[in-house]
């Protein structure tokens, strides 16, 4: 068979899967359990309909919409689930659920409108959190009035977004919030009566916007079979193009499902390849037992696994063909940098659609484990040790001699820690080199929130700097022992902004650790705030990773030093 007889049949394979599963959700009956109401009351949501007599049937959608959420943890229907329902629902008492603005909360456009339950807690956190204090008790016109407040105060959410966008964050929060108090309907009626019969403005050009909307409803409803059509045509031709594009080059001329192995492997010293096999991999982890189960990255999972050689390995899966270039980065990113801070790749091995990375494995587990659980305690020298270990990793990074090495996704779970307690730096997913005599490379932002540089998340330009703010994060929570957003304060805080009040207030000593019961030096504790403030400065006024090590050895220096003055410090063992 020659190659194009087989692309050929993947592709007709995808066609055929895709128009079976148009079919079916076609024909499957709405996802909501729902029955809208006919009354006609003229409350349209600050705008949000193009027509009247549309906010009983519009409340009881959100209200089905949250129990959905509630039970599947997705934020809003796809296309095709919104079109099922809308189809079924319209059928049965005539309302026109387009016109009352319902195809705006459809998943697929990007922003919120992917967002799960997860993504909003991880993502909008602080937010979700003011809009459920505020709208709590709805009594009076009193309490809406807050309630109301904070509603509009959540159009600034999005710098720069359009009023759909900041729409559809508005509504991911509410469905959020009314999802996990689904089963109290009174307090649920009273938000949508408080939210839904008020007029909130949020943007200026307001009116313009509406009336933009309204105009992009008409055209709508004329054209969403088209349009549904027309974009599963779409996706099949981008689907067509990135598989005859990845094969031809990443796969050569090989069967289909496999990778050059050869052109990958060949960056490896011999001495590291130990040239596993797929069924090694399989007998190392008791065939991905669940017990062995350690983490998750970037890419796949990761599970613990015994060589034949006695060996102790940390083993990750990939079985997603988009995350292929993962695979290959990390390949690439670790084959030839090797430094004690960080984490070894061994070997790696391919099969039928899926792939494994083979690291050192660290028995320890990952900072993050460590500084958020109650009952494991790190010493301040410990820390202080961490942070040495991972600041020289980054240093190494940053000065490669083949080009600087930028991680793009320091944190905590991707910190290791090894039998000796010395610390790692893991996941290199995310990585990109910067060839020597550039200053940056441009690339889409990638990374975790709360550990973005937010100057990269403006100009997509990928440079040290940013893993120096990353870092800086990390150096807080290695004080603090907090998450990026404290969310114990009664309005909570980046961990950022309050290590700044602190340190301008003169309140250092509140920013620490309780765990570390004071058992530390208070003139390294202040280097060390200092330090990690400057981290997180404006670009140019970030030091080095070399200035950053420099930073820490000097802290370390005065810990021991007080340390020996004051025997009150506490063991550094385990």
């Amino acid at each position: 068979m020659t190659l194009s007889h087989t692309k050929t049949i993947p592709i007709l394979f995808l066609f055929v899967f895709f128009t079976h599963v148009l079919a079916k959700n076609l024909t499957d009956e709405c996802v909501l359990d729902v029955q809208l109401s006919s009354d006609c009351k003229t409350a349209n949501w600050d705008g949000f309909f193009s027509t009247d007599c549309c906010e009983s049937a519009f409340e009881d959608y959100l209200s089905a919409l949250s129990k959905h959420t509630n039970q599947t943890g997705s934020i809003f229907l796809n296309l095709i689930q919104q079109q099922t329902c809308r189809s079924s629902l319209e059928g049965s008492n005539g309302r026109n659920l387009l016109s009352c603005g319902v195809e705006k909360l459809t998943s697929g456009s990007g922003s919120c409108s992917d967002f799960t339950l997860t993504d909003v807690d991880n993502k909008l956190e602080s937010s979700l959190s003011s809009l459920d204090q505020d709208c709590e008790v709805l009594e009076s016109r009193n309490d809406c009035s807050s309630c109301l407040e904070r509603w509009k105060k959540i159009g600034a959410l999005t710098m720069n977004s359009s009023v759909e966008e900041t729409e559809i964050c508005r509504f991911a929060l509410l469905v959020s919030m009314v999802s996990r108090k689904i089963s109290d309907f009174k307090w649920v009626q009273a938000v949508y009566q408080c939210l839904g019969q008020h007029q909130i403005s949020f943007r200026l050009d307001q009116s313009q916007n509406l009336e933009d909307d309204n105009h992009k409803h008409k055209k709508k409803r004329t054209t969403v079979v088209v349009i549904l059509v027309g974009g599963l045509i779409g996706i099949m031709i981008i689907i067509m193009a990135l598989w005859i594009w990845f094969r031809r080059s990443v796969a050569g001329k090989l069967p289909m499902g496999k990778v050059d192995m050869s052109v990958i492997r060949s960056p490896f010293p011999k001495e590291v390849s130990t040239k596993l096999t797929v069924r090694d991999v399989y007998a190392a982890t008791n065939d991905l037992k669940a017990s062995n189960f350690i983490g998750e990255g970037n890419a796949g999972k990761v599970y613990k696994g015994v060589l034949v050689n006695g060996q102790n390995v940390a083993i990750k899966h990939i079985v997603n063909d988009g995350e292929m270039e993962t695979f290959v980065r990390e390949i690439t990113s670790l084959s030839h940098v090797r430094h004690p801070n960080l984490v070894r790749l061994l070997d790696h091995c391919e099969g039928e659609g899926e792939c494994f990375l083979v690291y050192e494995l660290c028995h320890w587990g990952n900072l993050s484990e460590w500084l958020f659980s109650k009952d494991k305690v790190l010493t301040w020298i410990q820390r202080l040790h961490i942070a040495i270990d991972c600041a020289r990793g980054l240093w190494f990074l940053h000065t490669y001699p083949g080009g600087c090495i930028v991680h793009r996704d320091i944190k905590p779970t991707n910190i290791l820690l090894n039998v000796n307690f010395q610390a790692k730096l893991a996941d290199f997913g995310l990585s990109k080199i910067i060839d020597t005599g550039l200053s940056h490379v441009s690339s889409e932002v990638r990374g975790t929130f709360g550990y973005v540089d937010p100057e990269y998340q403006k100009n997509s330009r990928v440079n040290p700097s940013g893993d120096v703010y990353s870092f800086g994060i990390v150096l807080l929570q290695l004080l603090s022992g907090q998450r990026v957003i404290n969310i114990d304060l009664q309005r909570p805080m980046p961990l950022g902004k309050m290590a700044k009040m602190l340190t301008r207030d003169g309140s250092m000593t509140e920013f620490a650790d309780p765990k570390l019961n004071g058992d530390y030096s208070f003139k390294a504790f202040e280097c060390m705030i200092n330090l990690a403030v400057s981290c997180i400065g404006m670009k140019q006024q970030r030091p080095s990773m070399e200035q950053v090590v420099a930073g820490v050895e000097k802290a370390l220096d005065i810990s021991i030093r007080d340390r020996s003055l004051t025997p009150s410090f506490s063991s550094d063992t385990v």
